[in-house]
């Protein structure tokens, strides 16, 4: 069984890594089955939240306007990490997120990791659901609020430390960390022609821009622009700029 692991959730605006944003981190630290150190922090995710993960995990968009920056919040993860392994359920999930962000900020991260799901769907009936809130019911896992980061974290940290009191006896190779993989490419920011249209392009059609411009790639600014110009049409020739 791990000495010491890091155990992790996220709260995403939406389910694909190269496409939607972090918008909550919740990790703790354990060593020999204790937490020893909590980390969370929410993301400015810098679009609009949507509102079915509004209801889903409580966090409101003025908390959500409120958060951290990508960067920050990132750079303060990977330092209460320290290349621990990772826990979590469904961990390649998470994982992709955390990659695909770090690579667009240009920092490393590569991990080794046990998954709750994988472990669960190996040791426990079939016949039951292995999602992470039927596993908190079932064992009674959760002390706080289901669907936010940090209390999702704990829970799977207790479900590791469960599933290996009941089941690690013989079966130490089940609980091995594995090398994390997910291919990644990196999304190129927005660029300063894109913003000047952009900007330029609210002005004149007098409206407030969804998006927070820094936070955009350069393919989701083009989509950005295509949107607006098929929902409010173009500017006049003079002053428009090509984007």
């Amino acid at each position: 069984m791990l000495e010491e692991y890091v155990a992790v959730d996220l709260e995403m605006t939406g389910l694909k890594a190269s496409r939607d944003r972090i918008l909550e981190i919740g990790a703790v630290r354990c060593q020999r089955g204790e937490e020893t150190e909590k980390f969370q922090v929410i993301v400015n995710p810098g679009i609009p939240l949507p509102e079915e993960i509004a209801a889903l995990t409580g966090i409101t968009s003025v908390m959500a306007q409120g958060g951290a920056d990508l960067r920050r919040a990132m750079e303060n993860f990977l330092e209460f990490w320290q290349g621990l392994p990772l826990v979590g359920h469904n961990l390649y999930y998470d994982f992709s997120f955390l990659k695909q962000n770090a690579v667009n900020l240009g920092l490393s991260l590569e991990a080794w990791g046990l998954d709750t799901l994988k472990l669960s769907r190996k040791l426990l009936p079939k016949e039951e659901s292995k999602t992470l809130e039927a596993l908190g019911l079932r064992f009674g896992l959760f002390q706080g609020q289901k669907h936010r980061a940090l209390e999702d974290a704990r829970a799977c940290g207790r479900l590791l430390e469960l599933l290996w009191r009941e089941f690690g006896a013989g079966r130490e190779e089940l609980f091995a960390p594995t090398a994390l993989e997910y291919k990644v490419k990196k999304r190129s920011p927005i660029t300063s022609q894109q913003k000047k249209y952009l900007k330029d392009f609210a002005g004149y059609h007098k409206i407030e821009l969804p998006a927070e411009l820094e936070t955009l790639t350069r393919n989701e600014a083009s989509r950005l622009t295509d949107r607006l110009i098929s929902q409010y049409g173009r500017m006049p020739k003079i002053g428009r700029h090509a984007h």
